[in-house]
């Protein structure tokens, strides 16, 4: 049990749980993630130009993105509800590596980080994008997926390390 003392979502008998942030001052908490998904030239052309058949891909995915970061907390069974101020999903499209890369920034003020939304709201916009596309290619590759910055809290501010970055 001794390795379960040092995870906040363990009580001390190994069990599973929801942090307690009553006691916690609310500050303001910011968390950016990035993935990234891989597709051919020919997927990468109909997304740039507007003709996949189901619509608007990286419009769509923006909304799906967003509708990830708000839905969090039914996914991710120890994440806590909280009250969003700003949820923004962009998007880098790279013809040299022929891939589209999600950026997902997540701010409130509050008692926990918002790192978990940051990150699901980059999945979901990516999944999205598979789910637009896949009619012309199944091969897509999702990855890359990270925290590339989160301000905030106990923990203080963390930035990626230039190495890790892709």
């Amino acid at each position: 049990m001794e390795n379960f003392r040092k995870l906040n979502h363990f009580d001390e008998n190994g069990s599973a749980v929801m942090v307690d942030v009553s006691g916690k001052i609310p500050t303001n908490r910011t968390a950016v993630a990035e993935g990234t998904i891989f597709v051919g030239p020919e997927v990468l052309r109909a997304i740039t130009e507007g003709s996949v058949k189901k619509g608007d891909v990286l419009g769509v995915a923006r909304v799906a993105g967003i509708m990830g970061v708000k839905e969090t907390p039914h996914l991710i069974p120890m994440c806590h509800p909280l009250l969003l101020q700003k949820c923004a999903v962009d998007f880098r499209v790279d013809e040299e590596r022929s891939a589209v890369t999600a950026v997902c920034t997540v701010k409130c003020q509050g008692q926990t980080g918002v790192e978990m939304e940051a990150l699901t709201g980059v999945s979901t916009a990516l999944l999205t994008i598979y789910d637009m596309c896949k009619a012309l290619d199944r091969s897509m590759e999702l990855g890359e997926i990270h925290l590339v910055e989160k301000s905030g809290g106990k923990s203080g501010h963390y930035v990626r390390a230039a190495a890790e970055q892709n």
